[in-house]
């Protein structure tokens, strides 16, 4: 008499998780991607999958009645894909905020100069660099980080570092020589 009704329906799915590995570009754009898994059955199964952009790594994204099979007429259990972001080589993700390494001249460093910056989304931004920058300096270009459907964007941090010329031509080696000599500034000297 008691219990009966659950006896009819039948027990509902178990919830399934899996992991779904994602590119930095992929995670900013977003997009419908096909991903091959195994299923309930444990034969590989497909899967389309709308990726929201801006997703995070963690973040988990629900494919309902995709899990286990239910017993009799109950309903399937959801799979949830956990977002991972794989490591970039250019890029590294802190939350929503994007950093880079932006090589600059040394002359660029220490006139300033307006450098191009790569976004996550495969575009450049510009950034300015100020006058006397050193490597390491941090500059922050607002928005530019990893999308965010519920608020603002993230920020990108474009991070300098000085590349000096592998080879130095007659004239290039004669102006360094001559900055050496003329100038008194000494890096080691504490400020």
């Amino acid at each position: 008499m008691f219990g009966a009704g659950a006896a009819r329906g039948g027990v509902p799915g178990a919830d399934q998780e899996a992991e779904l590995p994602l590119t930095v570009e992929e995670a900013y754009r977003g997009g419908r991607r096909t991903v091959t898994l195994a299923g309930p059955d444990g034969q590989p199964r497909r899967y389309e999958v709308d990726v929201p952009p801006g997703v995070t790594d963690g973040q988990r994204i629900r494919l309902a009645g995709e899990g286990g099979r239910g017993s009799g007429d109950a309903a399937a259990g959801d799979l949830y894909l956990r977002v991972r972001i794989q490591p970039h080589p250019r890029f590294r993700l802190d939350g929503r905020d994007v950093h880079v390494q932006v090589p600059v001249a040394p002359w660029e460093a220490a006139l300033g100069a307006t450098v191009p910056v790569p976004t996550p989304g495969g575009g450049t931004a510009k950034v300015t660099v100020p006058a006397g920058s050193s490597s390491g300096r941090r500059l922050r270009l607002r928005g530019e980080g990893m999308p965010n459907p519920r608020g603002a964007n993230g920020d990108l941090y474009a991070e300098l570092r000085i590349v000096v010329p592998p080879t130095l031509g007659d004239q290039e080696r004669e102006l360094f020589e001559e900055l050496a000599a003329t100038s008194s500034f000494d890096p080691r000297r504490t400020r």
